[in-house]
């Protein structure tokens, strides 16, 4: 006698998926394929997708870690998460027509940096070592910054004026722990300046709250995304801090059916970078599985837009691509 299909209930987060930011680097990358047409050249992935990449590839994009890996007179795209001045200055040196990806958002912490450098501060950069923004940020601050990132980091800080200090933070960074940082920070340096958690995204907080929302309610969290992928991390920490057992996954292939023993209730979820149909694959997977009553969640909706870079924003006066920001 055949054992009898088990049942789950599929609590989908909103907002998940997709950013206002990353539809714009997509955007981009789509527009320039058709403008100049392929291959056009990325620096870095555009997102940390696999998905994403894989399909803008099959498009004609080829994406490369150094300047030095784009061919001379090539459309260069610079990727969402942002790069630093000398990058961008290596491809202008080039004479490489250049497109600017990076996210407004990121952007605007480049120039928060910036400007508390003009005025002689110190500044304190949170987020974590190695990330792509992270290095961006870097290496768009005149005299550096000092990366901290944990509590423990603030305790070392060595700074030339400590009542003149401030602090920028990564985008895609843990809203609570951001939050911590920045409270141990001030303890430390009570003149300090900062926008306190604003430059944590919108989407970055309403993807964490929406995790939030639906975590208390489920036995299981999965979180589609990259591995790499800071703020589809975040969104497992989230669950896992609850004590739910969380994964992040790439995709339906990584579903591992022994994590729903004994489940009755799951939570999805996506990274900022991660397509829907990764979602809808994953939802189709479970139901393979086993019969699911999927209850969409309400949450947040973004009807934020970013504008494109003039050259793509059907501008037909605009002929060379140039170095934005």
């Amino acid at each position: 006698m055949s054992k009898p299909r088990p049942s789950f209930t599929v609590y989908l987060a909103q907002p998940r998926g997709f950013c206002a930011g990353v539809e714009r680097a997509i955007e981009i990358v789509e527009r320039a394929l058709k403008r100049f047409g392929p291959p056009v050249y990325v620096r870095h992935e555009i997102v940390h997708n696999k998905r994403v990449v894989d399909t803008l590839r099959e498009k004609g994009a080829v994406f490369v870690e150094e300047v030095s890996d784009i061919p001379d007179g090539a459309v260069t795209i610079l990727s969402a998460h942002g790069t630093s001045t000398a990058v961008e200055n290596e491809a202008l040196d080039r004479d490489l027509p250049v497109i600017d990806a990076t996210c407004p958002l990121v952007s605007k912490v480049h120039k928060e940096g910036q400007n508390h450098a003009m005025r002689g501060r110190d500044v304190v950069l949170v987020g974590h070592e190695g990330h792509p923004e992270v290095e961006g940020t870097q290496g768009r601050i005149p005299g550096g910054v000092h990366l901290v990132t944990s509590i423990e980091d603030i305790d070392t800080l060595e700074v030339a004026d400590p009542g003149n200090v401030a602090y920028v933070t990564q985008t895609t960074l843990s809203v609570d722990d951001t939050r911590d940082i920045i409270e141990a920070l001030k303890l430390r340096f009570p003149a300090i300046v900062g926008p306190d958690v604003r430059d944590i995204c919108y989407a970055t907080q309403n993807r964490q709250q929406a995790v939030r929302d639906i975590v208390r309610d489920v036995d299981l969290l999965l979180v589609v995304g990259a591995q790499n992928s800071s703020n589809s991390n975040r969104l497992r920490e989230i669950g896992s801090e609850t004590g739910v057992p969380s994964y992040l996954i790439d995709d339906a292939t990584s579903l591992d059916p022994n994590w729903l023993l004994g489940v009755k209730t799951i939570g999805i979820t996506a990274g900022a970078s991660a397509p829907e149909e990764l979602v809808q694959e994953l939802i189709d997977r479970l139901s393979e599985l086993g019969d699911i009553d999927l209850q969409p969640v309400s949450g947040v909706e973004e009807t934020i837009q970013f504008k494109l870079p003039p050259l793509l924003a059907n501008d037909p006066a605009a002929e060379t691509p140039r170095a934005a920001g």
